[in-house]
């Protein structure tokens, strides 16, 4: 029976294991203050490909919605996003895009004086000498 079931573990994991893609990389970054809104940024991709999620970890209940931006090094990318409630929090994911590396990217929300930043890096394996 052991030998049965391992059999078909061994198989499940052979047909999951070939659709699986490469690992991402995600790093995230928080304002640091003792009161007052929490802001933080999560990108979540590899080598300059990311998704960028804004969050506000503390908002009052009363608050169901914010406008968010994104900024690349400085410069408003797009249009002003909405952020609503996941859980406790407001958030806004934008859909992965071309960040480049070495870029600071970050967030802002409306009517809060805090941003949050991080700066993408390279995390991939170079290509062949």
């Amino acid at each position: 029976m052991k030998r049965i079931m391992s059999v078909g573990a061994a198989m499940a994991m052979a047909c999951v294991l070939p659709t699986a893609g490469p690992a991402a990389a995600s790093t995230s970054a928080c304002t640091h203050h003792w009161s007052g809104p929490q802001v933080c940024i999560r990108l979540d991709g590899r080598n300059g490909w990311n998704q960028v999620t804004a969050i506000w970890t503390n908002p009052p209940r009363s608050v169901k919605t914010r406008s968010v931006r994104l900024t690349l090094d400085g410069k408003q990318l797009g249009r002003t996003e909405t952020a609503r409630p996941v859980g406790k929090t407001l958030s806004y994911t934008w859909s992965a895009f071309d960040t480049g590396t070495g870029t600071k990217v970050c967030v802002k929300f409306a009517k809060i004086n805090r941003v949050a930043c991080d700066t993408t890096k390279y995390s991939g394996v170079p290509g062949p000498v």
